[in-house]
């Protein structure tokens, strides 16, 4: 059955023949909560969308290699001027590489797609003295905050997450506040958080952990990671996802210790044009 917005027709096509969703978390979010703010261009089989210099150019697979994307491309760095551009391909694919060397468009970051079945045994969790392991309260919302920014300033995503924000992610159907766990100090700040999320009965997500920075270096990292992934066991799911830059080796040594691992076809590529 056709959705009444054709976008929503397009991406599940493109879904169901690439293995991989064609829209991130933020446009979809921005598409809900600030559609005058996005851009669009709609083909009868194609669209694109700029969230601020964010592109994502979607074509239904029956449309393909017909010239649809570059066409479509084309018109909109023209009508984007000077402006940079970033665009996300989601599961490398070998089509989004071409059009992009043919535009101008440069590689410039990799984020890996790690997994691991979550009926493999977990080592036992155990705190670092005088630090409490718990769940979310709203009261810890400013330390959220502020350990988000500090733990991700040099994060061109993750690092922007401000109140509104994190009050458009509580407020999604999938938000648990008993998946969000904290690390408390014995004065009460937080040092750390581990927000897992739940995509469905079998798939659960290790969606945001972070440290922050005075906080380092006390294995509070694996610490976390290791909690919520003994949340999600209970749960139920079969599965557990994490999405991490494949240049972050020491992010990908700790999940890997946990038994994640990493397929080629788990690789999503960003692609820049401009400054």
């Amino acid at each position: 059955m056709s959705h009444p917005d054709p976008i929503v027709d397009i991406a599940a096509a493109a879904e169901l023949e690439d293995g991989a969703a064609p829209l991130d978390e933020a446009t979809l979010m921005a598409l809900r909560h600030d559609r005058a703010g996005v851009r669009r261009w709609e083909r009868a089989d194609a669209f694109a969308l700029l969230v601020g210099d964010d592109l994502s150019l979607v074509v239904h697979p029956r449309s393909r290699r017909q010239g649809v994307g570059g066409s479509l491309l084309d018109t909109v760095v023209a009508e984007a001027g000077e402006s940079a551009l970033r665009a996300w391909s989601h599961a490398d694919h070998p089509a989004a590489a071409r059009l992009a060397a043919t535009r101008g468009f440069d590689r410039v970051r990799e984020l890996w797609v790690m997994r691991r079945a979550a009926d493999s045994p977990l080592p036992p969790m155990a705190a670092p003295e005088g630090v409490t392991i718990r769940a979310y309260r709203p009261t810890d919302d400013p330390e959220l905050l502020r350990v988000n920014a500090t733990a991700f300033a040099d994060h061109p995503e993750q690092g922007a997450m401000d109140a509104a924000n994190l009050a458009e992610r509580m407020a999604e159907p999938w938000f648990d506040p008993t998946g969000l766990l904290v690390a408390e100090d014995r004065d009460g700040s937080l040092l750390g958080f581990h927000w897992t999320k739940q995509h469905s009965a079998d798939l659960g997500e290790v969606y945001v952990v972070a440290i922050a920075p005075e906080a380092q270096g006390r294995g509070l990292g694996g610490v976390l990671t290791l909690a919520g992934l003994h949340h999600l066991a209970g749960l139920g799911v079969r599965e557990v996802l994490l999405y991490v830059e494949s240049d972050n080796r020491p992010a990908v040594a700790v999940y890997s210790r946990l038994g994640f691992g990493h397929a080629a076809r788990d690789t999503h590529v960003m692609y820049r044009r401009g400054t």
